[in-house]
């Protein structure tokens, strides 16, 4: 579990409601289940129908992933590139077999690409290939992605109309003027809570498993490049050379850091 997303929501859900009682509200104001029902079981409803129930599936997977610490250290792949090259200029290609036969852990990615090289396949057939499984990949990660974003986008309309049915009821009982003020303030709450929920729930979920993916495809691109590399027999020295593309400032300087000693 990554503690800076909870943390993160709990800052932000937090700001509002002590924002709101500073301002000299009460707690309990925010707390009308109604509003929350319409908001929240509108927005499932309205993302039931907007998806296949194949996608639907997905979504306890999908949070798990947004919720879920993931660490990519590049660095570390390129020095394992670079050791499986002086290894396999040694050994020949064939002991690669032996690389992931002991080791079942290997990501499936990484596994398939060293079968099709152990394979004699073609560096133009492995790229496309791999290439190909990459792009399959992505987009359903993109897919994912698009279930919160529409979360994001229909959570506020849902607010709106669970806010009109409140003013609604409000002004078919206009018998007693002293109740207009808090009712009128409870139908206010849907349209807090589609907006809120919106911008600090399903919208924020949305771009990170947009950010978890471009650091997937960075990954797994450079997983390809290195294992081109190795097929073609490039010297450890020159796959770090290469690799050394995909990183960004900080592994740059990690990776600089690790060399000079």
């Amino acid at each position: 579990m990554d503690i800076s997303i909870l943390l993160s929501l709990l800052i932000g859900f937090a700001s509002l409601i002590i924002a709101f009682m500073l301002e000299g509200g009460n707690l309990g104001g925010l707390l009308v289940g109604t509003a929350a029902m319409i908001v929240f079981g509108g927005t499932i409803g309205a993302v039931g129908v907007s998806f296949p129930a194949k996608e639907l599936k997905r979504i306890p997977g999908i949070f798990k992933t947004a919720f879920s610490k993931k660490e990519s250290d590049l660095v570390a792949v390129i020095e394992y590139f670079k050791n499986l090259s002086a290894n396999t200029r040694k050994n020949g290609l064939l002991s690669l077999e032996g690389e992931f036969l002991q080791n079942p852990n290997m990501e499936p990615f990484t596994k398939q690409g060293f079968q099709m090289v152990v394979d004699g396949v073609e560096s133009s057939n492995i790229r496309n290939i791999l290439e190909l499984k990459l792009e399959g990949l992505s987009e359903r990660h993109r897919d994912g992605a698009a279930i919160f974003e529409a979360a994001g986008g229909f959570a506020p309309t849902m607010g709106i109309i669970g806010t009109v049915m409140g003013l609604v009821h409000v002004l078919s009982n206009l018998d007693d003027p002293s109740s207009l003020g808090p009712k009128i303030a409870v139908a206010f709450i849907a349209t807090l809570y589609g907006v809120s929920s919106a911008n600090l729930l399903w919208l924020p979920i949305a771009s990170k498993l947009k950010a978890l993916n471009k650091i997937e495809l960075n990954e797994k691109q450079m997983v390809i490049e290195g294992i081109i590399l190795i097929q073609e027999g490039a010297s450890p020295n020159s796959i770090v050379n290469k690799l050394k593309s995909f990183l960004d400032n900080e592994q740059l300087a990690k990776m600089e850091s690790m060399e000079g000693k």
